[in-house]
């Protein structure tokens, strides 16, 4: 892996700083955004009165069903290619929609979903070793395959770092110990995550 502008595991930029009222409303926007969706086709303009959440930003929304840990849909985008409350608006009609390991979550289901936010810091090159487990979530690209898991993946399911390294890896579809390749590019990044009370 090329180590040109690679990362220490304390250099990696920061998530942005979102006060409690920021985030809440992109919680409110998020669901706001899956009923008007499911129900009228319709969006809600991507708007603010706060500076943060017209930053650009690169968001991933994640669906739980409430009351469990079970995975209802899921979707982001890396790098950041727009404003975060555009991107949230988008990700989470996506994670709703546009997850191939489930069905397209329908109106009927929007009250029995836990809506959680998770909002990035810039990607930046990392090496193996400087991987934080806990701080770090990781993107791995070869060739035309790439696979990112966000930093509460390994935590929640008790990975050291190789097992971490060895699991984004199978996410990409590519060999577990891909991340040791010469024409490998890892890049880390971190994630500032909050969702809905149940």
């Amino acid at each position: 892996m090329s180590k040109e502008g690679s990362a220490t595991g304390s250099a990696c930029g920061r998530a942005p700083a979102l006060s409690v009222e920021d985030k809440q409303a992109l919680l409110r926007l998020a669901r706001q955004t899956l009923h008007d969706y499911l129900s009228q086709g319709k969006l809600p303009p991507p708007t603010s009165d706060s500076p943060a959440l017209l930053r650009s930003c690169a968001t991933f929304v994640t669906l739980r069903k409430r009351g469990s840990a079970e995975l209802r849909g899921c979707r982001g985008e890396c790098p950041a290619r727009r404003p975060l409350v555009e991107s949230v608006i988008n990700m989470v009609i996506a994670a709703a929609t546009d997850d191939s390991r489930f069905p397209s979550v329908t109106l009927d289901e929007v009250s029995g979903l836990r809506i959680e936010i998770s909002a990035l810091s810039p990607i930046m090159l990392i090496e193996p070793e400087h991987v934080v487990v806990g701080q770090h979530g990781l993107l791995i690209i070869k060739g035309h395959s790439s696979g990112l898991l966000l930093p509460q993946v390994p935590v929640a399911f008790g990975w050291d770092r190789d097992q971490f390294l060895r699991g984004l890896c199978r996410k990409a579809q590519l060999p577990p110990d891909a991340w040791k390749f010469g024409d490998v590019r890892l890049y880390g990044f971190e994630a500032e995550a909050w969702g809905e009370e149940e």
